[in-house]
């Protein structure tokens, strides 16, 4: 799994079982001896990681008894996972704001959900009753955290961060004539705050291959990116060759694709 780089299972996202089969498990022949089992169709939904509830409730587990350093969990996950053929692995995922009927039909047997076929097309928001697993669970949780609202434990003996005034974000508070999306407003925030004396060196953006779909591909001019894996990087299949300078402590990219 290590050799395979994202734009690939990018790529296994929107193929057929038979072109995984082929170029993910038929690499090696211990792999695919694994997979003869299979039909393509069940390659085809083999859940990673991140959907597989039971590698993420063990991965929570082994975190939350591993003792005296910091854990991180991976999650391998597919980007627009759950929306089939509307954005399923495809760059336009981020921007779908709607499904079709058929689409929507498509996510509600894929999910178990229980909606009518006659209110489907109205797109219903489905909430699960009061005395159901899932509501019940959620409020455990909740009460188990402390309540409702969010709050954060801060250790007193940190160094106080040199946080900006609100007058350094006069610009969002202005708004804007026209309609802007989340992550627009967040790439822009995170630009503003990495020119910021105080904050910038707090902040370390941590990117896969996502800064062109977000848009901080227009920061690496100023700020850089650190790729220390070499040229590895795919887009929507294609090859993509990353030439890297250090400046500094900091290393430059810049992109030529092929």
């Amino acid at each position: 799994m290590g050799e395979a780089v994202d734009g690939d299972y990018q790529k296994y996202s929107v193929e057929p079982g038979s072109y995984t089969r082929r170029h993910f498990f038929g690499k090696y022949p211990e792999l695919l001896e694994l997979v003869n089992h299979l039909t393509d169709d069940q390659i085809r939904k083999l859940l990673r990681g991140g959907h597989d509830t039971r590698k993420v409730h063990a991965a929570y587990k082994a975190a939350m008894e591993h003792k005296g350093r910091p854990t991180v969990i991976l999650a391998k996950t597919v980007k627009g996972y759950g929306l089939g053929e509307a954005g399923e692995g495809r760059n336009i995922s981020h921007q779908q704001k709607k499904m079709n009927e058929k689409e929507l039909r498509e996510f509600r047997a894929r999910f178990n959900i229980p909606i009518s076929d006659d209110v489907i097309a109205e797109t219903p928001f489905y909430r699960p009753p009061a005395d159901s697993p899932e509501t019940k669970y959620l409020l455990e949780q909740r009460k188990r955290l402390g309540g409702f609202l969010p709050a954060r434990q801060v250790n007193p003996g940190l160094p106080a961060l040199d946080v900006p005034k609100l007058d350094f974000f006069t610009e969002f508070f202005k708004g804007s004539s026209t309609g802007v999306s989340t992550t627009m407003a967040f790439v822009r925030l995170i630009s503003v705050l990495l020119r910021h004396k105080g904050m910038s060196r707090n902040i370390v953006p941590i990117i896969p291959d996502e800064a062109r779909t977000f848009g901080l591909d227009a920061l690496f001019k100023d700020i850089g990116i650190l790729f220390v894996q070499g040229a590895a990087l795919r887009s929507g299949g294609q090859p993509v060759v990353a030439l890297l300078q250090r400046k500094k402590g900091r290393a430059d990219s810049r992109r030529r694709h092929h």
